[in-house]
């Protein structure tokens, strides 16, 4: 499947210059940035972000690409891609504005990158870190087929916090989404 990647509500494509605004307003959205890791994000910020994204391909290893999420012809949210050197592992997450939560917009997503990553893209082994305060996110990588691994005690933006990796292993070529 080529870029962009389909869903049945959404389209997850490279990030284009309208995404500008409504991107810096999501992480700079304190509630938005509680479980990232980033503090504070602003047009500097975000001006630096689409330079690292301009040009930047999916399937370097060694380097994170973003999709942005789109509904509806907007901006929602964007979600991430991080290839490792041993090519078939790769590293997840999802951000929302705060507006578009709790609408299975993730789930959705996530799915689709599943699915590419896995059939499209040959990666057998998956995960995603999620602080343990980050309901949401556990019981949505729980409901993905992911498997949880025990708490880590982890420094996050200057104090402890538990982190928990989820892992995602394909046998076959079609996602367990």
């Amino acid at each position: 499947m080529p870029l962009p990647i389909p869903t049945a509500r959404l389209l997850l494509r490279p990030f284009k210059d309208g995404d500008l605004a409504p991107f810096i307003a999501m992480r700079a959205d304190p509630d938005v940035a509680r479980y990232q890791s980033w503090s504070s994000f602003d047009h500097a910020d975000g001006l630096a972000f689409f330079d690292r994204m301009r040009g930047a391909e999916p399937d370097t290893p060694g380097q994170w690409f973003q999709f942005a999420i789109e509904m509806d012809g907007q901006f929602v949210g964007d979600c991430a891609v991080g290839l490792h050197a041993e090519a078939p592992h790769a590293e997840i997450g999802v951000t929302l504005s705060r507006a578009h939560q709790g609408k299975g917009i993730a789930h959705e997503a996530l799915s689709a990158l599943i699915h590419w990553l896995i059939d499209e893209r040959g990666k057998t082994h998956l995960r995603a870190v999620v602080d343990t305060r980050n309901t949401p996110a556990l019981a949505l990588f729980a409901a993905l087929g992911f498997t949880a691994g025990p708490p880590q005690r982890v420094m996050f933006k200057g104090a402890p916090c538990d982190e928990i990796t989820w892992e995602l292993t394909a046998h076959h070529t079609s996602t367990p989404c």
